[in-house]
Order: structure tokens, then sequence, then C-alpha cells
């Protein structure tokens, strides 16, 4: 989302849609080792913990940023936080009576909310880079790309199934083998339909697809791969890299509007700006204590206070899917007016 023209500029959007994650997880995928070590894990937990919280901490700043746009989207504001208070009240007070059902169905829901929004990030990205290159997707290229990421999604739940019935006491089904092979078998598909949409847009325009749009792709099949591999631990990277890839785009808004205000210096602004994203993460992680994806990993043998810290981090995963609903939408000209404000020549 930074100037078209500048090809420093222009790396830096590399790497943060994907390539750096590919940089890094691509090399350690062919290393064949069997576990993630190559930093010190308590130095991953805290930058995978402040640069995703800090994604989090965007999106409510672009809903909650003044009175009109809390009233606007009533339910992801003030609907759907109060739900989610009053569920989490009544799961601790099970949990506190030895039933944990309640908070297993959140870790449960917000893991199928994680599966589709990852795949919508990513559709996210290949339809704004390819918006930004000047560039369109016909339906017959819509429908085989977003299939390559329905077929992804689908992935992602029968791999979290497997580890949860790997984390609990409960028999795994008998058909759930079966079926996570067969959807990882599956991506193999996804990879092809992808190719083939990709194929498509060149035989149709003449031009291959925007580079920032191909990495996005590829990215998610380098992170679920990462995830095939090492299981629950991957999500650490993969989060990470998702977290990355999402910041330059409230990054961008802000600034949008920043430039609109005359009397507003704009460096000084984004300093203050990332400063806030950064604070506000600090202070959540001091609520929400311990490596995160650790808790998920043995919420059913957890303590109070892990419990506690569990539906925390559930409350924050949950809203933050229903605030991105609104604030993603490109079909809305409001959201395309703030995100592409500082491009000439394309329709806002």
């Amino acid at each position: 989302l930074l100037p078209r023209f500048s090809g420093s500029l222009l790396l830096v959007d590399l790497l943060c849609v994907g390539g750096l994650s590919i940089l890094v997880i691509v090399p350690l995928l062919l290393s064949g080792r069997e576990e993630i070590r190559f930093i010190d894990i308590g130095t991953l937990v805290w930058i995978q913990a402040l640069i995703n919280y800090s994604h989090f901490m965007a999106s409510y700043r672009i809903i909650y940023r003044d009175r009109q746009m809390i009233l606007r989207h009533k339910w992801a504001s003030i609907g759907m936080p109060l739900i989610l208070l009053g569920y989490g009240v009544i799961a601790l007070w099970q949990a506190q009576l030895q039933r944990p059902l309640l908070v297993g169905v959140m870790v449960a829901v917000g893991s199928g909310y994680l599966a589709w929004h990852y795949t919508g990030q990513a559709w996210g990205m290949i339809a704004s880079y390819t918006y930004l290159a000047g560039g369109r997707l016909v339906q017959s290229e819509r429908i085989l790309i977003r299939s390559t990421l329905r077929i992804l999604l689908a992935w992602h739940l029968v791999w979290f199934a497997t580890i949860w019935f790997g984390q609990t006491t409960l028999p795994e089904p008998f058909w759930l083998p079966p079926l996570y092979q067969l959807v990882s078998a599956a991506t193999v598909l996804a990879a092809v339909l992808g190719g083939l949409g990709i194929l498509k847009i060149w035989l149709r325009s003449g031009r291959f697809p925007p580079a920032r749009a191909v990495v996005a792709w590829v990215a998610i099949f380098v992170w679920y791969a990462a995830m095939w591999r090492w299981g629950l631990p991957a999500l650490f990277l993969v989060q990470l890299a998702h977290a990355l890839q999402y910041l330059e785009f409230p990054a961008r808004v802000e600034l949008n509007r920043a430039t609109r205000t005359a009397a507003t210096r704009t460096a000084g602004h984004m300093a203050l700006y990332g400063t806030g994203l950064l604070a506000a993460s600090f202070l959540v992680i001091q609520v929400v204590p311990g490596p995160a994806m650790s808790v998920v990993a043995t919420f059913l043998g957890a303590e109070p206070n892990k419990v506690a810290a569990l539906l925390i981090l559930g409350f924050i995963n949950l809203h933050h899917y229903f605030t991105d609903g609104v604030a993603w939408k490109l079909s809305n000209p409001e959201v395309r007016k703030d995100l592409f404000a500082h491009l000439r020549g394309l329709p806002t």
C-alpha cells in the first residue's frame, strides 16, 4: 500500500504481505527439522505478542475512533462485546466448577473464525493489490482463486479438529484421520486451481498478476505447510506473519486520515500512533499472561487463572473478527476512500 513507483518501498510491501514469512519458513521446512528451534522461545513469544496485539489494537482504533463510527457499526462495536463478555463470565463460572465445556466451545469457535480470517485476509491482499495495479479479476478468475482459499479453510478446520482430540481425553472419531488425509491431499488441487486462476489473468490481460498479490497467495500455502509440519507451535510464526501482513493496512488508513488534516504533522502523528499501539499491546500482554498458544494447547487441564487468560484471549480474537468484518469491505466506498486516498488515478 506504499507508493507504487518506489523500489525500496515496494520491497517493504513484498516483505510485509508475506515475503518475509516465505524467506523464514521455507528454509526451515526444507531443512527437515522436526521442531522450531531457531530462536529463543522467550524472545519469539514477546515479538509475536507485541506484533499480534498491535494488529488487534489497530483494528480497534478504526472501529472506536469516534462516536459516529461506533454507532454506525453498533453490532461489532457494542453488541458483540457484550455477548462475549456475558459468555465469558458464565464460562469462567463453569470452569471453576470443573466444567470446561464452554471454554472449549469458545476455543473451537475461535479456531473456526481463525481459519476464515486467515483465508479471508489472503483474499483481501490479492484483491487490494490487484486493484492497486489497475487490474480487475473477472468472475472465473475470482472463482478459481477463492476456491483455493476455501480448500485451505477446510484444511485448517480439520487440522484443528485433530489438534483438539489430541489434547483431550475424548476418543478421536474414526473418520477424522482419513478426512485429514483427504483435505491434505486436496491442498494440491488448491494450488492447481489458484495456478490456473493466475494463468487466466495472464492470458486475458497480457500481464502477470502483481507480485504482491502472488506473494500473498503463496504465503498462505507456506503458513499451512508449517502448521502441517510442526503442529500447534507453528502458530507462533504464522500468527506473527498474519499480523505483520495486516498492520500495513490500518497504518495506511491512519496516515491518509492524518494527511487530510492540514494541521496534523504526519511524521509525528504516525510516531505517536505506532507508540500507542505498542504501549496498548504491552498492557494487554500483562493482562493475558503466559504464551497464549501453550495455554490453548492445554486448556482442558488449565488452572482457573489460566482459564481466565484464555477467555480474555478468546474475547479479543472473536471480537477482532467482527471488527474486521466492517472495517475492510472494499465494496464500501468509504473504506476505499480511506485506504486508497494517497493514490492518484484510481477510483475511490
